[in-house]
């Protein structure tokens, strides 16, 4: 055992002392990042990016990752409105944010950059982004190769997955996408979530909704969501942390018996993971849509 992981920081080791081309990639707030190796000490205070990690491979260079991380495991959790000592402690060589981070905690990304922490924010907003994305991922990790075979796997399941189109019904149900409640707001339409939905054969109601700031959450509203009551065939939520509502909520809403979803029971959740976060389980979210939004379709494929 002791042998094996010996061998195994050995490695590791060789892999970050050994000089590779200089590369450079544009992170999400516009900063150019300089490397000329991989990074092997990394802090991954986004979901999305330590599970992205794991799919390249780069499980092994982790050393913490954010409060409620789904796939934590035993590592150290931190908060990016921790002390930046607790961070520094790890001696990470990367720490990965995103930009909701560096807008609001500035003193944590200038402490780290201080103490010769690289810190590199990303967040793709589109699926177009995606595989810039990975591929800055690989890059970083030096994983390049695993990052290409990534996209393409990828690309190849949506191109199947679309093509399967063809055989659901030709009347395709018009959905409004909740993105959260409370505010009333939907998705981009150029958003992960919307090509989610479009891939699984949904049509959005919502695609005039105007983009809020630099994300991929749109302005509605309650008044036009209800000028369009009778086109709602199915009210669609995400459910999560952005967004921690439930059917009956929905359902209670003042105005909203009026919406034809509500009226026929066709208010659906589905788990944010599956639709707002850029991984691959992109891909299950597209067919648990596909599942939600044609019930009928799911059980005559089913059958043998």
């Amino acid at each position: 055992m002791m042998t094996s992981l010996f061998r195994l920081l050995c490695i590791l080791l060789l892999l970050c002392s050994t000089p590779a081309f200089a590369q450079e990639l544009r992170d999400s707030d516009g900063r150019t990042i300089h490397f000329d190796r991989p990074f092997c000490r990394i802090i991954s205070l986004y979901p999305a990016h330590t599970e992205n990690l794991i799919q390249l491979g780069l499980k092994d260079r982790i050393v913490a990752v954010g409060s409620g991380d789904p796939l934590r495991g035993e590592l150290p959790q931190l908060r990016f409105q921790d002390d930046p000592e607790r961070l520094l402690a790890l001696k990470p060589d990367l720490v990965l944010i995103r930009p909701m981070i560096s807008r609001g905690y500035p003193h944590l990304v200038a402490t780290l950059e201080q103490n010769g922490v690289t810190v590199v924010s990303l967040q793709p907003l589109t699926q177009k982004e995606l595989a810039a994305y990975w591929r800055d991922l690989g890059a970083l990790g030096g994983a390049a190769d695993r990052a290409e075979t990534m996209i393409g796997d990828f690309q190849k399941a949506v191109a199947r997955l679309r093509a399967e189109q063809a055989q659901l019904p030709a009347r395709r149900p018009r959905v409004f996408f909740e993105a959260m409640h409370r505010q009333m707001k939907t998705f981009n339409p150029d958003s992960m979530a919307i090509f989610v939905l479009e891939s699984a054969g949904g049509i959005n109601v919502a695609a005039d909704a105007k983009q809020v700031r630099n994300t991929n959450i749109a302005s509605y509203g309650k008044e036009r969501i209800l000028a369009r009551a009778d086109e709602i065939d199915v009210y669609l939520a995400q459910k999560g942390r952005m967004n921690p509502v439930t059917v009956e909520e929905i359902r209670a809403e003042p105005g909203f018996a009026v919406i034809r979803a509500v009226r026929e029971g066709r208010v659906l959740l589905v788990d944010e993971a599956l639709v707002s976060r850029p991984t691959m389980q992109l891909l299950e979210g597209i067919e648990t849509l596909r599942r939600l939004l044609y019930p009928d379709f799911a059980v005559r494929a089913e059958q043998p």
